[in-house]
Formats: structure tokens, C-alpha cells, sequence
């Protein structure tokens, strides 16, 4: 799940302080992430070290933090923490490294824009104001006719006007969508509570419409076609995604990833959709998918397709962020102007607090950057 909003009724805010992270040079490995020096790379290196050794050292449950810019990795920490899977009930304290992957939840749902540009891009998909209905000739009339006015945009922006309660106590209805034996029709049957396009309500059960649809337009299971058209490409071959109660792949909240792959989709997205010289996602794609539409009703936030955006400052400038949010701290936070990528990954789900930390971290990170 994204930002100030919890998944189901469990959570975990038990860190573990006192501890010394690994030293923050990046390791070297055979995944195409080449090192930098961070003052090569524009750093106030002593004030960069300073933010990482507080944060790692101190009480939030912290993972692992990537800085990377201009293509090349600056910073890599991680250290041990309390974790657990989107389906466990329980959580246990684990070590994390460079190998190990993460839970990162809604930050799936980016990946699943990602791969409307590619379909769109092999004219597999159509227009963005294709009705959703559209998709769906087997259901009846009657309950479609009152939904087609809800468009493939509308569900990449969380603007579909379904009702839908997420994040907010119970009933969630997140929760709900892992246990219904046929969710996509859960989804389209939810009342009409605002007219779309009007409106931003985060929403799991539209994301899990458009990988849906993604499947339906290219005839291949999504997370197929996930592998085949963005992950290979870049290079990412470790890639898990969680099952529901039913065990089929949750697009919305079971994506599990290493952080230098995270890393990647920051560095695919600050280059308009290239890795190492290749096009994997068009660039007008890219551009949309930043571009900020309507406000979320968190701070000053607004939303994309399946990207959240911002500013922040920096030398008296309020320079433009986007981010993929993923429930229990979760982060690919990149900042165009400045050519880099944040990424964090934390244990803290449902943690309100830490999500305000963290966040304020990035903008620490951020104020380290001299030029």
C-alpha cells in the first residue's frame, strides 16, 4: 500500500536501535550498477554520512537505503531489522543485504503502469479513455451501464469515483480483495460514489483492474509479461510476487524485489523509459506517468499514473520529486532536477510516525547534494 495508509489490521513498530550498519560504500556486483564516490557525484560527503549513520543507527526500522545518481550507485547501507510478508501474521528479525529481497508492497502498482506504456507502445492497448467496461463484456449490462463512464486513466490515476475504503481501520477493503474468490467483479460492482475523473481515492482494486487488463489486451499473464518486457531488460531476475488468500499474484501489494533493482526503475524513470541505451518503456509514457494530476489529500502530494509526486526544497528552490510508496516505509523517490534516486526499504507497516521520518530523511538526503 502508498503513503498514510495501512494493509489489513496488523501492525509492526518494533525496531531495533543501537546497532552499527555495514559501511555505505555500494558492493560490487555483476547487475549492470557501476559505483561513485560521493563527492564525485555532487555530495557534501561528511554532512551525506552524517544523515545515513543517524538513521541507520537510530530507532526507526530501517532496512537498507540506496542513493544513486547519474547512473552510478553513491550509497548503499543496510541492517537488521523486524520484517514480515504481506500474507504472514507474524513478524520475525532478520539481517538484510545487497542479495536479499524485500517486501514493497504498492510499488508494484508503479510497475503495473510501467507496463500499460509497453502494451500501449505494442499496440496491444488502446486509448487511455477507453471505458473500462470495455474490458469486460461478460458481466451484465446493468451493472456496466452504470460504470461506463470510468476510463483505463481513471483507474491509473485513482479517480475511477468506485466507493472503496483503504488504510483507513476496517472495514478495509484491500483486505476484502485478497479474500474474494473473483475480485475483479468485487471490484466492478462497488457503488458509484463520485463521478470519475473528480475525485483521488486510493484504490487496490483498480490497479488490480489494469493488470487484469494488461493480461486480457496482451493474452499473457501479467507477471509474465512483467519479466519478459521490463524486468529482463533491465536485468532484474530475482522478482517474487506475494499470492492472495487464493494464491494468485497480488499486482496491488505482493511484489517482493532487491533494492538495487528498486534502484533500477529510478534510474529506467529519470531516463524517459532507457537502460544502458536501451528503450524499454516509451518516453512519452515516462512523461505522463510523472506529470501531476490530482491532489491526494496527503500534505502536499499529488498523484500521476500509479506514481506519486511532490516538491522539495533545495537551495531555495522547490524542486519536483515522484515516488513509488509502498506500505511499512517503502520508497523510489527521484528527483528529475537533480538527476537521482532515493531508495529505501523498512519494516514499519501501519507505522504512521516512520513514514514522517522517513520522509523527512529524503528531504535530508536531498540538502546533501551541493551541486
Amino acid at each position: 500500500m502508498g503513503i498514510l495508509l495501512v494493509s489489513g489490521c496488523f501492525v509492526d513498530i518494533m525496531p531495533l536501535a543501537g546497532q552499527t550498519p555495514a559501511p555505505s560504500t555500494p558492493v560490487r556486483l555483476d547487475d549492470g550498477w557501476e559505483r561513485e564516490e560521493p563527492v564525485v557525484a555532487g555530495f557534501d560527503a561528511k554532512r551525506l554520512n552524517t544523515a545515513l549513520a543517524a538513521m541507520m543507527n537510530g530507532e526507526v526500522n530501517l532496512h537498507g537505503i540506496i542513493i544513486e545518481r547519474h547512473g552510478k550507485l553513491v550509497a548503499e547501507l543496510y541492517r537488521r531489522g523486524r520484517d514480515r510478508t504481506v500474507n504472514s501474521l507474524f513478524s520475525h528479525v532478520r539481517d538484510f543485504g545487497p542479495l536479499d529481497k524485500h517486501d514493497v508492497r504498492s510499488v508494484g502498482k508503479t510497475v503495473v503502469g510501467l507496463l500499460v506504456g509497453i502494451a500501449q507502445q505494442e499496440g496491444k492497448l488502446g486509448n487511455l479513455t477507453t471505458p473500462v467496461t470495455d474490458f469486460y463484456p461478460e458481466h451484465g449490462s446493468r451493472v456496466m451501464s452504470e460504470r461506463a463512464a470510468i476510463t483505463l486513466e481513471h483507474l491509473l490515476t485513482m479517480s475511477s469515483g468506485l466507493k472503496w475504503r483503504e488504510g483507513g481501520g476496517e472495514p478495509d477493503d484491500e483486505f476484502h480483495l485478497m479474500w474474494s474468490w473473483w475480485p475483479t467483479s468485487w471490484v466492478l460492482n462497488r457503488p458509484v460514489a463520485a463521478a470519475p475523473g473528480t475525485t483521488f481515492a486510493y484504490n487496490s482494486g483498480g490497479n488490480l483492474l489494469v493488470a487484469d487488463i494488461v493480461q486480457r489486451a496482451t493474452g499473457m499473464p501479467w507477471t509474465e509479461y512483467a519479466r519478459t518486457r521490463l524486468f529482463d531488460p533491465l536485468g532484474i531476475t530475482d522478482v517474487e510476487w506475494k499470492g492472495d488468500f487464493h494464491g494468485r499474484p497480488m499486482a496491488y501489494t505482493g511484489l517482493r524485489m532487491r533494492p538495487r533493482d528498486m534502484a533500477k526503475l529510478g534510474r529506467l524513470l529519470l531516463n524517459r523509459g532507457q537502460w544502458h541505451g536501451a528503450q524499454i518503456v516509451p518516453a512519452a509514457w515516462i512523461d505522463a506517468s510523472l506529470t501531476p494530476r490530482l491532489a491526494t489529500g496527503f500534505a502536499d502530494t499529488r498523484y500521476g499514473y500509479f506514481l506519486w509526486t511532490g516538491t522539495v526544497a533545495w537551495q531555495g528552490r522547490a524542486l519536483p520529486w515522484a515516488a513509488a510508496f509502498g506500505n511499512g516505509s517503502q520508497r523510489i523517490y527521484i528527483v528529475p532536477d537533480l538527476d537521482m534516486t532515493v531508495v529505501m526499504t523498512a519494516g514499519a507497516y501501519g507505522d504512521l510516525q516512520t513514514v514522517h521520518r522517513v520522509d523527512a530523511f529524503f528531504r535530508e538526503i536531498v540538502g546533501t547534494v551541493v551541486r
